[in-house]
């Protein structure tokens, strides 16, 4: 059973190039917040750091992880494996730690499925537009046109995922992205009630799909 002490499970998914990551990242500073790292097959990216970023791993490494039912969840995601590992994140909040998730709607989908009696708030972060989503993916793939065209291929199936989330949050500017979401969460930790304005969010999602 949860106790009134247990940390909540605070989960950020977003179409890859929309700041979920950097979000996750920051917010991890507060006081009581810790990131669950998890596993993946891809290769790291520069200034990546194994246990730190990600615990890098190979297919079949990460196969005996699934058969030892070691991960909360898991997904391929463009090709490559990620998994949540189960005993870090209920550890963490039976010490009452807020786990932040940095995960996909598939990994999202499955936690929400578990019905685990923690806490559990879910974001989706939106780019301000496809324009500017596409200028964050190609400056970080190096202006790799193949790899950009299939993330943003894939970006007009993501985003029909928002309707799945608690809050939906745009991120045009980091600061305020971060402050909205921080704001958010304690308001909702706290039992109290939050007003979202779902007709603005309507129509954003119109204008990038």
């Amino acid at each position: 059973m949860s106790s009134s002490k247990d940390g909540a499970m605070v989960v950020l998914s977003s179409p890859s190039g929309a700041g979920k990551t950097t979000l996750v990242k920051k917010i991890s500073k507060l006081n009581n917040f810790v990131i669950s790292v998890s596993h993946t097959t891809r290769k790291p990216r520069i200034k990546e750091r194994n246990g730190k970023d990600y615990y890098f791993v190979n297919e079949k490494k990460f196969k005996k992880l699934i058969k030892n039912s070691e991960f909360l969840e898991h997904a391929r995601v463009f090709k490559n494996l990620y998994g949540t590992s189960k005993k870090f994140v209920v550890r963490n909040l039976k010490k009452g730690k807020n786990v932040l998730f940095d995960i996909d709607w598939q990994g999202a989908d499955k936690i929400k499925k578990k019905k685990l009696n923690f806490k559990l708030l879910t974001f989706f972060i939106l780019p301000p537009s496809k324009k500017v989503l596409k200028e964050r993916l190609l400056n970080r793939h190096k202006n790799d046109i193949k790899i950009v065209a299939e993330r943003m291929k894939q970006f007009e199936k993501d985003v029909k995922r928002w309707k799945n989330y608690e809050f939906i949050v745009v991120n045009d500017n980091l600061s305020k992205c971060y402050k909205e979401i921080v704001s958010k969460i304690r308001l909702k930790l706290s039992q109290k009630k939050i007003i979202s304005d779902k007709i603005k969010i309507t129509k954003h999602i119109k204008k990038l799909i």
